[in-house]
């Protein structure tokens, strides 16, 4: 295969890869000094009216979606024999496949991944949007200002739900297509991509083939898998939404009664609650948390003293190696970020400040915090995306600000709220090397962005 010097305005460098539908060329943007990538339909496949068109409706479907999860279009164009290009962001961290050419992770950074996974296939599914084809080779890695983020790439057989079904040509990859994909006759809904999350579940941990092995996973995470790859779709998660938050709820602590209660989600990012010691109290308030569907609690174990103790005015709080200068009259709870785990499958810090940490989750007028740092979420989302998730459809969101309290620049998002706590505040920041630091803040009544902007200045991550 000869290089071409110039694919429209694009110098090209090198070939980056070629699959039976299309090639993909590493490209230089002269107008914007920048590398691209340029997706062009192979020749065997430019006089099939049919192809060419799926193809620019790919190019089409990830234009109109313009979001971080999926791999973003720049522009497009046509060679001069006639075949469309696409010019798309360049996924500079290559892809899963790659990945796993060099063994499968962790356990714990694997669930993670896979969550992450899930939460770009919920972008297609939120539209209605099935893709078809979830492979190692269609999840990349891109570089960002704060580290690294995983997108969704190749729609070229994704279909609109209303015409993903009846007499549609086989499409997907053998081992992670769903039965169904091979009927030309069946349905094929989200249902399909749930099975194709099951099936890159498995492959992360180390299970793949017919009677997958998965040593050391959990037995609630496999049971998510099991219940993700059945034959029928009927017998599935109904979209990667909810498989998401199966996934999140069997990741979580095992003495956790959220974890046990089939059914109910928790929002994306957030913790589960998890009783202190196991205690009669603790057991009651984590009842009411999973059923009123809390915004977080941390697991608070034995990792070093006493957070709960009253603390005086002007004190820090801390969990591992974050630290929270308390406000007046505020104290400290949590050693642990539920559900959330590093390398070593150690839950990773986090800790609530408020005036009574115990009634915060509860009680929608006591003002407070959460307060987290993760380095797996740092691995995978920035700051800006990490806020973006949290939109809270039921408030009024303000414009999106940016907070430098140091060398710490958090991205803070205000909601005001018709129900439940008036006043919620999302905010992220890059913690340097030790990963995302996130803080939801419920303010005190009455106060201004400068209250939450000096809680935000008063966080500090050790150095490890």
């Amino acid at each position: 295969m000869g290089i071409p010097a110039w694919i429209g305005p694009y110098r090209v460098q090198r070939l980056l890869g070629a699959g039976s539908f299309a090639t993909v060329w590493l490209g230089h943007d002269p107008a914007l000094d920048s590398r691209v990538a340029i997706k062009v339909l192979a020749e065997n496949w430019s006089h099939d009216l049919r192809v060419r068109e799926r193809f620019r409706d790919e190019a089409r479907l990830l234009r109109r979606l313009d979001h971080p999860r999926l791999v973003r279009v720049h522009a497009v164009g046509e060679l001069p024999d006639g075949r469309p290009y696409a010019v798309l962001a360049l996924a500079d961290g290559g892809s899963l496949r790659d990945r796993l050419a060099a063994g499968t992770p962790p356990v714990p950074p694997a669930l993670d991944l896979l969550d992450e996974i899930a939460a770009g296939v919920a972008v297609l599914h939120r539209e209605r949007v099935v893709h078809r084809d979830l492979t190692p080779g269609n999840v990349l890695f891109t570089s960002t200002a704060d580290g690294e983020r995983v997108v969704i790439a190749d729609l070229g057989l994704a279909k609109a739900l209303a015409a993903a079904s009846g007499l549609t040509a086989r499409a997907g990859t053998p081992g992670y297509m769903a039965p169904e994909q091979d009927d030309p006759l069946a349905v094929v809904d989200t249902r399909s991509d749930v099975f194709g999350l099951g099936r890159l579940g498995l492959r992360l941990l180390g299970g793949p083939g017919p009677r997958p092995h998965l040593d050391g996973v959990p037995a609630p995470v496999v049971a998510v898998l099991r219940r993700a790859t059945a034959p029928r779709p009927a017998d599935r998660y109904p979209d990667a939404d909810a498989f998401r938050a199966a996934l999140r709820r069997a990741a979580g602590p095992p003495d956790d009664p959220a974890t046990r209660r089939p059914g109910r989600a928790f929002p994306a990012g957030e913790g589960r609650p998890v009783s202190r010691a196991g205690s009669a109290a603790g057991r009651r308030v984590a009842r009411r948390l999973g059923l009123a569907g809390a915004l977080i609690l941390v697991a608070v174990g034995a990792t070093g003293g006493d957070a709960t103790r009253p603390t005086a005015d002007g004190r820090w709080g801390r969990s591992g190696p974050v630290s929270v200068l308390l406000p007046a009259g505020w104290r400290a709870a949590g050693t642990g970020w539920a559900g959330r785990y590093d390398a070593r499958g150690r839950l990773e810090p986090a800790l609530v400040v408020s005036p009574d940490p115990g009634r915060w989750a509860t009680d929608p007028t006591m003002p407070g915090a959460f307060v987290g740092l993760s380095a797996t979420l740092g691995r995978w989302s920035t700051p800006a995306d990490f806020v973006a998730q949290r939109p809270h459809a039921d408030c009024v969101a303000a414009p999106v600000r940016r907070v430098r309290r140091g060398a710490t620049v958090w991205v803070v998002a205000r909601f005001t709220c018709p129900a439940g706590r008036p006043v919620l505040v999302e905010a992220a920041a890059r913690a340097g090397r030790a990963g995302l630091l996130y803080a939801q803040v419920v303010p005190p009544p009455g106060s201004g962005p400068d209250v939450v902007d000096a809680l935000l200045a008063g966080v500090r991550v050790r150095p490890g």
